[in-house]
């Protein structure tokens, strides 16, 4: 203790205050003259900014600043501040003596003689970058966060009323069939019909770009090369966007394939492509390239770290600003005048991304285009198919009389599959459940086939074709659906017919059940 005592007392208070400032190394401590002139430099300063001092000494404050900063004057500012106000406290970019930034916390106080003249400045600096990335990680993790729930919430809303749209239209669509085929021409009457046909077909499709966006669409997952799918569709994408625009592509020589779905995939593109037309109306300039790409845990949004490539389309465009780049997939969001768009372009492509096992992103700056980025997983080997899908040109339909059990729970559309059937000569009963139609096996026999759908209360059409699997093992089942999915775990062998259907594709598919 004695020693102690000695040795503070042999020290002035100058010593003692240099003696801890050159012990600080966290901190940045520093004195500036009264013009902002760096009269002293401790080891923290010297630490993570990188200077020496005799660097540093007699050098101007303002090079600790970015270039931005001090054309706006900041330092100048500061400097005023602590003078008028009494300190300058602020975080900001500060540059190092490499050119690299750092996030620091600053504070600055005048330094006063005993007249109260201004006679310099005390400076500290603390870096903060570590703290400030993980507060941006954090910020990025909760972003996509909500981004996630978002577009779960939204999907699940999209995928609810594709379902009940497509019901609606199946109803629609099947009436108007067999009007058209039943009455005579007539040119006053036919036309109308025709139109009314080929409106609710668009309807049909726009349901099916829902689906997409909902991730409930049927995929046939497949090895794709990209160089070869863009190129075989180059002629439809110039016809789609016109002479003035020009489409230039750009692959390595070696590229892996994807998996994904060719037909779902060039419909994407040719999405992104109407896109990028739009938004060049004095034409421009859409390159088309690709690139493999190693992803790691967190580095793009909720993709599984693996191996990618990386399909992206970028326009010479007008480009999106913020806010409409941040809702530019919501499905029903567009820009486009009315009668324009739907608002389902970019969300279907964001759906079969997202359902191939890869993701979507948009960058774009107002006035500098827009890029869109489809991640898509490498292909290491074919999948299975999860269903058995009807075949995409369908055989002759069956010519024999069949007894066929229908099983919906929605009466219009029960209805229409009804009238479809005895219009093909079928004997047909009628079901609204699960229930019903176990109890019409019981009681009849000689049922050669079983329709139904799929989102029933109490027992969906999947729970149902299970039943009948368990008592009746040979009886073949067609599941018809607007949502055009099967939960996991559904019988991989059960053929499944989406909503909604015409006569022609109910005959195929009923060829194919019992063929």
């Amino acid at each position: 203790m004695e020693q102690v005592e000695r040795f503070s007392s042999s020290l002035t208070e100058d010593g003692r205050y240099r003696i801890l400032i050159e012990a600080v190394t966290d901190y940045a401590i520093y004195m500036l003259d009264h013009s902002g002139i760096v009269t002293s430099w401790n080891p923290g300063a010297r630490r993570f900014k990188g200077y020496e001092e005799a660097e540093i000494l007699g050098e101007h404050f303002s090079r600790f600043y970015t270039e931005e900063d001090k054309a706006v004057g900041l330092p100048a500012r500061a400097l005023q501040t602590a003078a008028s106000e009494g300190k300058f406290e602020s975080e900001g970019w500060r540059v190092r003596k490499d050119g690299s930034r750092f996030w620091a916390y600053v504070v600055i106080d005048p330094i006063r003689d005993m007249d109260g003249n201004l006679v310099g400045f005390a400076k500290v600096t603390r870096d903060l970058t570590e703290r400030k990335e993980h507060q941006e990680a954090l910020e990025r993790a909760r972003e996509a966060l909500f981004q996630s729930q978002k577009m779960e919430a939204i999907g699940q809303l999209t995928g609810g009323m594709a379902h009940d749209f497509n019901n609606l239209l199946m109803a629609i669509l099947g009436s108007l069939e067999m009007v058209r085929k039943r009455i005579p021409e007539d040119r006053r009457i036919t036309p109308l019909l025709d139109n009314a046909i080929a409106a609710g077909e668009r309807g049909a499709a726009l349901t099916q770009r829902m689906l997409a966006f909902a991730r409930r669409q049927t995929l046939e997952l497949s090895p794709v090369a990209l160089p070869a799918l863009v190129a075989g569709m180059a002629g439809l994408l110039e016809r789609s966007v016109g002479a003035e625009i020009e489409i230039q592509t750009q692959f390595p020589l070696i590229l892996p394939p994807v998996l994904t779905d060719a037909n779902q995939l060039e419909l994407a593109l040719l999405n992104i492509a109407v896109n990028a037309r739009d938004a060049m109306p004095g034409g421009g300039t859409i390159m088309i390239s690709a690139r493999r790409k190693e992803v790691s845990a967190g580095e793009e949004g909720r993709l599984t770290p693996g191996s990618y490539v990386c399909l992206a389309i970028t326009d010479t465009g007008e480009g999106m600003d913020e806010t409409t780049l941040a809702r530019a997939t919501d499905p029903f969001f567009t820009t486009k005048g009315v009668g324009k768009g739907t608002g389902l372009g970019l969300s279907m492509v964001y759906g079969v991304a997202e359902q191939s096992g890869g993701s979507l992103t948009l960058k774009s700056r107002k006035g500098k285009g827009t890029t869109a980025e489809i991640h898509l997983p490498i292909a290491e080997a074919a999948p299975l198919p999860e269903q058995k899908p009807v075949q995409a040109r369908p055989p002759e339909p069956a010519t024999s009389c069949l007894t066929v059990l229908a099983v919906d729970d929605d009466p219009l559309v029960l209805m229409n599959t009804v009238v479809m059937l005895e219009d093909m000569g079928h004997r047909v009963f009628e079901a609204t459940s699960g229930a019903e139609a176990l109890e019409i096996l019981r009681r009849e026999e000689g049922v050669d086939l079983v329709i139904t759908d799929h989102a029933m209360p109490r027992m969906t059409g999947a729970q149902l074709a299970k039943a009948i699997r368990s008592q009746w093992p040979d009886t073949p089942m067609i599941l018809a659906t607007g949502y055009a999915e099967l939960p996991p775990g559904s019988d991989e062998g059960l053929l499944k017919l989406d909503k909604p259907f015409r006569a022609a594709k109910l005959a195929a598919a009923i060829s194919q059940a019992v063929g």
